[in-house]
């Protein structure tokens, strides 16, 4: 039987193109996201993840086989914090029950390669705390502050995140059940999320001196897709935990020989 799969943030960018080509390639996928999807659902508060799990509880009967948390943002605001990480972390436990009926469940999140750049250590901590009203708070002290200072709000979420799969995939509720929960990092993807970065060669060019992609440069959507479909698919059983860069090695450039 087709496998049964969830992608949030379907209606665009790397969730539009995961939803493209696991349809392609005959599964049955529910695309989540705050307009044109199959469950529209607000992530960023607690009634739009509820309406979440129980618009996919419906569509798919009960059962679901893949889980691919993609939906983020990255405005300089609280509500970045609420859907990268709250949002993500959400939709993963909230319909972990309904991967327990799948043959061969998996679960995928996407991070960044942001997670390697600067961040907020105080916010961090309160994401890491799973404190959601205090790490608000903290990032709109952060919306506020000078700009270099807002922009700490993104890579913290997804420093965070990477840390958060690092610490319960080889866990009884995920590995013990198992379920494969990894993420991967993307670096720049050429999306609507990043379109006002890179419209010009001379913003390119900056950006790319900041987060150096050799590797054939800046990314199309369905690059990380296919990584997250891999992922994603019966063929992964072994990989836990893993944040897998898809970044043009820009993971390689920063770090060189350290690991994490």
């Amino acid at each position: 039987m087709p496998r049964t799969a969830v992608v949030t943030g379907s209606a665009s960018g790397i969730g539009g193109a995961t939803q493209e080509l696991l349809g392609q390639r005959g599964e049955n996928v529910i695309g989540v996201d705050i307009h044109d999807a199959d469950v529209v659902a607000d992530l960023s508060g607690a009634e739009g993840r509820a309406a979440l799990v129980e618009g996919v509880r419906r569509l798919s009967g009960g059962r679901v086989d893949a889980v691919y948390a993609v939906a983020g943002l990255a405005a300089r605001t609280p509500a970045t914090v609420a859907v990268n990480f709250f949002g993500a972390l959400a939709t993963l436990e909230g319909l972990r029950p309904l991967l327990a009926g799948s043959p061969s469940p998996r679960a995928v999140l996407v991070s960044s390669m942001a997670a390697l750049l600067p961040s907020d250590a105080e916010l961090v901590s309160l994401l890491t705390a799973g404190d959601e009203p205090a790490a608000l708070a903290r990032a709109e002290v952060l919306a506020k502050a000078p700009e270099t200072t807002g922009g700490l709000i993104y890579s913290s979420t997804k420093l965070a995140l990477s840390r958060w799969v690092r610490r319960q995939a080889a866990s009884a509720e995920w590995a013990g059940a198992g379920i494969p929960l990894n993420a991967v990092a993307p670096g720049i993807i050429a999306t609507p999320m990043t379109a006002g970065m890179i419209s010009t060669a001379e913003q390119r060019q900056a950006l790319l001196e900041r987060i150096p992609m050799p590797l054939n440069g800046i990314a199309e959507p369905v690059v990380v897709a296919r990584a997250l479909a891999w992922l994603g698919g019966e063929e992964n059983t072994h990989l836990c935990g893993q944040i897998v860069y898809v970044d043009g090695g820009s993971d390689a450039v920063l770090r060189g020989d350290a690991v994490w």
